[in-house]
Order: C-alpha cells, then sequence, then structure tokens
C-alpha cells in the first residue's frame, strides 16, 4: 500500500531528525538489543526502572515501553509510576504484555497495567492478545501457542473495549484502533530464531508513537519497517547471529525510498466498525 509506505517513511525520518527519547521499563534479556535498535532506527533509548528515578525520567522521553519479560512485583510498581507520570504529560505509552497467559503474576500484572495505566498501544502475539482480551488463548512459556481464529475481529473487538491500538503480530501482523484495521506482511521466519525480536519491535513501535500521533498508523508503519529490514537481512544472513546482527543494520541504513516501496500492508474499515457507527 503506497500511501502507508509513504506514511511510514515520513514518520521514520521525523524520527531520524528529532531523535526522541524512549524510556524503557523492560525485559532484562533484552536490555542491550533493544536499546541498540532503538539506536539504529534514530532514536534515543534509555533503560531505568528505578521507582525512585523512573517518574523523573519519563518526563524526558517521547514515548515509555512497559514490558514484563522478566517481570517482579517491584518493577511492576515502578512501571505504574511511570505510567502515570507518562499520562499525566500526554506521552504515550507502549504495552508488551510477554508471557501473559503463561502464568498467574504475568496474565494479573498485565491486566493492572491496563486497568492503573492509560496504554496507547498494546503489542503481543496472538496467544497474549487472545488472553488478555478474554478470547482463551493458550500460552507456554513466552511462545503463542493457540489465539483465536478470526484476528481481525478479535483485535478490533478488544481495541474497541479497551480503548487503544492492539497490535497482535506474526506471520501477518493485525492491527486495529476498533474502527480501523491494519494487516502487516511484512518480516521473515529467521525473527523466530532470535531471543527478543519480538521485544525489539515494541521498541520501534514506541518510537514511531512517539513523534506521530495517529497510533494506528504509526504502529503499523513500524511494524512494515521492522518486518521489511528482517527481509534485507535474512537475505545475507547465515544463521540467527547474523541475522541480529543484520537486522539492526538493515534498520540503520534503510532509505526512505527503500521503506516506501517495501511495505506490503492494508488498511480498511475493522470488522464490527459500521455495527457500532449505527448503534450510536
Amino acid at each position: 500500500m503506497s500511501e502507508l509506505g509513504s506514511f511510514a517513511a515520513r514518520t521514520l525520518s521525523k524520527i531520524r531528525a528529532e531523535k526522541p527519547l524512549i524510556h524503557h521499563i523492560t525485559n532484562l534479556v533484552v536490555t542491550n538489543i533493544t536499546a541498540n535498535a532503538t539506536l539504529a532506527i534514530g532514536a534515543s533509548p534509555v533503560m531505568a526502572h528505578a521507582a525512585d528515578e523512573v517518574a523523573e525520567m519519563v518526563r524526558l522521553a517521547r514515548a515509555l515501553v512497559l514490558n514484563i519479560g522478566t517481570l517482579t512485583p517491584a518493577v511492576i510498581e515502578s512501571m505504574i509510576i511511570a505510567g502515570r507520570e507518562a499520562n499525566r504529560l500526554g506521552i504515550p505509552v507502549v504495552l508488551d504484555p510477554v508471557g501473559a497467559g503463561a502464568t498467574t503474576l504475568r496474565t494479573r500484572s498485565a491486566e493492572r497495567l491496563l486497568a492503573e495505566v492509560k496504554i496507547a498501544v498494546l503489542r503481543g502475539n496472538a496467544g497474549e492478545i487472545a488472553t488478555i482480551g478474554g478470547y482463551g488463548g493458550r500460552v507456554r512459556g513466552v511462545d503463542s501457542v493457540e489465539g483465536a481464529r478470526d484476528m481481525a475481529a478479535m483485535v478490533a473487538e478488544i481495541a474497541r473495549r479497551l480503548g487503544l491500538v492492539v497490535a497482535a503480530t506474526g506471520k501477518t501482523d493485525y492491527l486495529s484502533d476498533g474502527q480501523r484495521l491494519v494487516t502487516v506482511d511484512n518480516g521473515h521466519p529467521l525473527l523466530a530464531t532470535v531471543t527478543g525480536t519480538g521485544c525489539m519491535a515494541t521498541s520501534v513501535i514506541a518510537a514511531f508513537v512517539g513523534v506521530e500521533k495517529d497510533h494506528l498508523l504509526a504502529a503499523a508503519s513500524a511494524l512494515a519497517y521492522y518486518g521489511y529490514a528482517a527481509e534485507v537481512a535474512a537475505v545475507k544472513a547465515h544463521g540467527p547471529a547474523s541475522f541480529q546482527v543484520g537486522l539492526i543494520d538493515a534498520l540503520y541504513q534503510m532509505t526512505e525510498d527503500e521503506l516506501t516501496a517495501g511495505v506490503k500492508a492494508n488498511l480498511s474499515e475493522a470488522p464490527g466498525a459500521s455495527e457500532m457507527s449505527s448503534a450510536r
């Protein structure tokens, strides 16, 4: 879709010009790689999770990432503090509910964050999104095992109910704000061979929503850019290690013209949107 390709290119250009600070309270496993991915796209990462400083730090940021991959009760409290301050200042918050559905702590923590912090974008795999939305997705570890069959309808309904943008990533990414639906077909199977690629995608989304008010199109553009960079990296990769390095290089080297031409996405009305409008 050329329109979204152009939108993605313009937003990437804005990120590179403005170098937005992205505050992460994130997964200890992926701190280094998500910081490097954030730098590669032109934004500036900061990783701060101490409760005594998160509110102060988020005041300097353009977006906040909350990732529960290696959660503890103390880290969740820091996330609540930072999230509330971000809400007060109008700074968008992106939630990555890693492993929601795998354990009670993860599921309840994700639910608490959604209840106590206004989230701009919720990004997860099919099982995580299904669990949070009450669709009964099964999750083993941090990998999706079973999600809802009708992804488009599911993400649209959850987006309407929670009042945010839902991004369910997989072979095809499904995103909705409840009224519109975007499907993104950029990506490569090698993404599944490297730890933290989903977390990297969340960081890229945060940078895009940090400079663009249309959070649906920003998140979709971020995933198309990230997925296309994966396609480029895979061409020269010899395996997971070289792919990871190549992915960061591809994010860094991507030109606006290349991104415009490489986006594979479709924008349409979300399932159920017309019925909701008629009901009003």
